[in-house]
């Protein structure tokens, strides 16, 4: 999957994945809790949320020792929030900034954001953890952003790991893919090199109860494709519910457009196969 970004003005750039398009505004700190932040700049929006109130989910959270009920109980918290897809600053012609969006999320953000968070005491770690996260080495650069899903078992691996072969067993495909490359050989994102890949998934009509028994709440779930240069086409967050599995998403379906839950094997209907990628425990 590709994490969307915001262009100027005077141009604007389509990227023909799905819903996927870049746009660019400039620099503002929006919302008078956000200025916490030593990032010089960047956009901060936290909507109906303050500081206090983050501070005071992430305390709730640092007692729950369970890295899958921590993000299940954190990432419930925006249920219901609000669709928003080019909520990110930066491209190729233009500087990065370092966004935080609470209002509105993508698949992609949302994940960012819950990870960075069960990964923090406070507010302002929650920021560096943001920034740590989404870009490589916390460097602050569109060059240096994880665009795709699979980034973050490479460049994360200090916090996340590649478990598919582990869920999937013998059912697991594997592919050699070169991320960034349309088939007719141009890039979807200009500036960013092509990156060879191995991607292991599971294929939809092996999600099995066998499978489903393997997968724990907090995995982190990308939607593989089988469209050249991506990985996947979308992402979110496996939830259990007693026996059943749920994926927990920032849905851009024209029904949704917020972050909801669906089923598992309902959602993943004619869709080609699951990527799985799993927080370490603390």
């Amino acid at each position: 999957m590709l994490k969307r970004k915001r262009n100027g003005p005077i141009s604007v750039i389509s990227l023909v994945i799905f819903l996927f398009s870049i746009s660019i505004f400039p620099s503002v700190v929006i919302n008078d809790f956000t200025l916490a932040s030593e990032v010089e700049d960047g956009v901060f929006i936290l909507g109906s949320w303050t500081e206090k109130d983050l501070n005071g989910i992430m305390e709730q959270s640092n007692k729950i020792q369970d890295v899958g009920e921590r993000i299940d109980f954190l990432s419930g918290k925006f249920l219901n929030s609000k669709y928003e897809d080019s909520t990110l600053v930066g491209d190729v012609n233009h500087p990065e900034e370092l966004v935080i969006d609470l209002e509105g999320m993508d698949c992609f953000t949302y994940i960012d954001y819950v990870e960075a968070m069960q990964l923090s005491d406070n507010y302002q770690m929650f920021v560096d953890n943001v920034q740590r996260i989404r870009y490589q080495s916390g460097d602050i650069d569109f060059r240096n952003r994880n665009h795709f899903f699979t980034d973050w078992a490479v460049y994360n691996s200090g916090y996340i790991v590649d478990v598919t072969k582990e869920v999937g067993g013998h059912a697991t495909r594997t592919v050699n893919k070169l991320l960034n490359k349309k088939a007719d050989g141009t890039a979807y994102l200009p500036g960013i090199p092509v990156k060879e890949r191995t991607v292991h998934y599971i294929p939809s009509e092996s999600v099995d109860d066998d499978v489903i028994g393997r997968l724990k709440s907090g995995d982190y779930i990308g939607i593989y494709t089988d469209k050249d240069g991506l990985d996947v086409s979308h992402t979110g967050i496996l939830i259990k519910k007693g026996k059943k599995a749920y994926l927990r998403h920032a849905s851009s379906r024209t029904n949704n457009r917020r972050v909801v839950d669906e089923e598992l094997l309902a959602y993943m209907h004619g869709k080609p196969g699951l990527v799985v990628l799993r927080p370490k425990n603390d």
